[in-house]
């Protein structure tokens, strides 16, 4: 088989044992590397008496670094074997994709918000959520989980397609590993402010550009000069680099209003606004899980189309280089 065939039959199989099958019901993988995040965290973490900023740091990267590396190391191996490779590939993107389980925690909301169930569409939306959803109203609910869809599917979806495509399993792997320990340890609050610090800044660096391409692609699918306006403008208003632009665009391409208050641990925040237009209602939920579907459709196109060419390309400056 040409090698530059071997990563888009791989994608295309990874997405497919996604829609297939979806996220494992029972022994998901991240489960057992949760629990050795959490080990790694007791083992390295200083002892109170020693645990300046810079040793919570540094003790911090080394243990994103066993987390990590070696798994990742370990599917660079798989994926580099002959015929071997394009299995462990389309394994590796699939345990790192989540695009049916991302779908089915969105309609696990928007089908009672539809059929007026606030109290079981609130307890959906707060598996979604970290903000506390007991208060939502309709329009509340259907907010967060249009927010929590947009901003998943860049985390979920896009964000693993783009490293997949750059690096094959191994980068789908990393990138997924990454965003798992942000979301333990990212917290800016005294346990992981300082521990996490490595976490939260290498997440936030492998999703800057998987993040642009994602708000490009809602644009793209959407009211396009919404979208990017309100990329532009309002997305410097976030703390996040990247959920920024990709809630922004999303909400612009829509044409819903997302953002402004919401409960964190007790305590009202005030967000900047998102998008512009009406309040998110319980049909936006569908929406927006339509938006990543085709999203993820056109991603795949683009990885079909795109990686012969620069094959090609890198055949022909081999031919030049070796003339």
């Amino acid at each position: 088989m040409p090698s530059w065939l071997a990563l888009p039959l791989a994608a295309l199989l990874g997405v497919g044992l996604d829609r297939l099958l979806g996220e494992p019901r029972r022994g998901h993988p991240l489960v057992a590397f949760g629990a050795l995040a959490n080990l790694l965290e007791k083992a390295l973490r200083p002892p109170p008496a020693v645990a300046s900023r810079s040793a919570l740091r540094i003790f911090g990267l080394l243990a994103w670094s066993f987390a990590v590396l070696p798994p990742v190391l370990l599917a660079a191996w798989a994926s580099a074997t002959p015929w071997l490779g394009i299995l462990a590939d389309a394994g590796l993107l699939y345990f790192a994709l989540g695009a049916r389980s991302l779908k089915e925690h969105a309609d696990a909301v928007a089908v009672p918000l539809a059929g007026g169930d606030l109290a079981t569409a609130r307890q959906k939306v707060g598996y979604m959520v970290s903000r506390d959803t007991t208060a939502l109203d309709e329009s509340g609910v259907a907010k967060a989980c249009v927010e929590s869809v947009l901003e998943n599917g860049n985390d979920a979806v896009f964000g693993t397609l783009f490293w997949f495509a750059l690096l094959g399993g191994p980068g789908a792997l990393l990138f997924r590993l990454a965003n798992t320990l942000d979301a333990m340890w990212g917290y800016k609050n005294e346990r992981f402010l300082h521990f996490g610090w490595a976490a939260a800044r290498l997440d936030d660096l492998l999703n800057w550009p998987a993040a642009r391409l994602t708000a490009l692609t809602y644009a793209w699918l959407g009211n396009t000069r919404r979208a990017l306006a309100c990329w532009k403008a309002q997305a410097p208003t976030w703390e996040s680099p990247n959920a920024g632009p990709v809630m922004a665009a999303g909400a612009g391409s829509l044409g819903v209003l997302l953002g402004g208050a919401a409960i964190y641990h007790g305590r009202e925040e005030q967000r900047p606004p998102l998008g512009e237009g009406r309040p998110a209602a319980a049909f936006d939920i569908d929406r927006a899980s339509h938006l990543v579907q085709r999203g993820l459709v056109l991603w795949l196109a683009a990885i079909v189309a795109l990686l012969p060419l620069i094959a090609l390309v890198q055949f022909l400056l081999g031919k030049v280089f070796h003339a």
